[in-house]
């Protein structure tokens, strides 16, 4: 295997944890340094999980070059993930980094078109891919059983009382939650955007300061569309945190919860007023190492830099689900069908 890859993690708030408790033990990995603008929360972070030997610093470019990183985590806030993306590609540093992609669509092209240049590995967090039901879902659907994808509902209803950044974001729904559920949408149905319409407001009672809940309908490729319901301020009766799904297809349909309730059911004969239906088994994703969340996109990413290849989650493809989020935000602010182009 040769020597670990050298990791530089950026931004150590409460999300890094996710980052670093399957890191820290990744064959071929080794965490070498921690940079926060805030000393204390690297050094929280180090103590925390036994990181005694990472390099701790409070400036990009010194941890840069104290550490000498083959790849950099970057788990900062979204406005800067740009400069902080940017300052590793530029020196030839693979970048795995915490959704979303960028801050706005232009910002987002911008770090694809330096990955290509620099010719590193750039790929985007998007650990719902790696959950060992939605790797289910995407298998049954992939086996024509059930016919093409025509339509997918999906809700997305959870009272999230962050405190901190979220509290004060513009569109907190779409920009840092829904890239989640569009991108599992994308993967599931295996079709990309073409157009939305939508509507963001912030319900009575939340303690979000911007638009919190939102509406879109989406066209996607082939025909199929996508409407999604979300808010991160509905108190009681929550989703999990995938969504609560139902998929139609041209021969049946699919029900799946987000967590372990799957199930679906396929024509079985027609003629009647209803045709009738018959249980379909769901199958086991066949797929262990895409099936562990957080550490199934860690490894992917590791593996692909070490071995070549293109992770699933890989930024140029990653625009096609940012611009979901862009484009929902657009045509909630115009009231008018937007077409989306990633």
């Amino acid at each position: 295997m040769g020597r670990p890859l050298r990791a530089l993690l950026a931004g150590c708030g409460g999300i890094s944890r996710a980052w670093v408790n399957p890191a820290k033990d990744m064959p071929g990995l080794e965490i070498a340094g921690l940079v926060d603008i805030k000393r204390e929360a690297a050094e929280a972070l180090a103590e925390q999980h036994g990181l005694e030997g990472a390099v701790i610093e409070t400036d990009l470019e010194v941890a840069l070059d104290r550490v000498k990183p083959d790849v950099l985590f970057n788990c900062t806030v979204p406005e800067a993930h740009l400069s902080v993306s940017l300052a590793a590609v530029r020196r030839g540093i693979h970048v795995l980094c915490e959704k979303p992609l960028a801050d706005s669509m232009d910002h987002a092209r911008t770090l694809v078109e330096a990955a290509r240049e620099a010719k590193v590995v750039y790929a985007v967090m998007q650990n719902r891919r790696y959950d060992p039901n939605i790797r289910k879902v995407r298998a049954l659907l992939a086996s024509g059983a059930l016919g093409r994808v025509t339509t997918v509902d999906v809700d997305f209803f959870i009272g999230a009382h962050f405190g901190g950044f979220r509290d004060h974001m513009k569109h907190v729904l779409l920009v840092d939650m829904a890239i989640h559920t569009l991108d599992q949408a994308r993967c599931l149905s295996r079709t990309d955007p073409v157009s939305v319409i939508a509507h963001e407001w912030n319900p009575p009672g939340s303690w979000y300061d911007h638009d919190a809940s939102a509406v879109a309908c989406y066209e996607m490729t082939g025909g199929a569309v996508l409407t999604y319901r979300g808010s991160w301020c509905a108190e009681a009766l929550n989703t999990t945190w995938e969504g609560d799904w139902r998929i139609g297809c041209e021969r049946g349909s699919l029900r799946w919860d987000g967590a372990g309730a799957i199930r679906a059911s396929r024509v079985s004969k027609t003629g009647g007023f209803h045709s009738e239906w018959a249980d379909v088994e769901v199958p086991d994703a066949g797929e262990p190492d895409k099936a562990n969340g957080h550490g199934g996109c860690l490894a992917e990413f590791v593996r692909c830099v070490r071995e070549g290849g293109v992770p699933e989650t890989e930024a140029a493809d990653n625009l096609k689900s940012l611009a979901m989020v862009f484009g929902a935000i657009a045509a909630a602010g115009t009231g008018r069908r937007v077409p989306i182009s990633s």
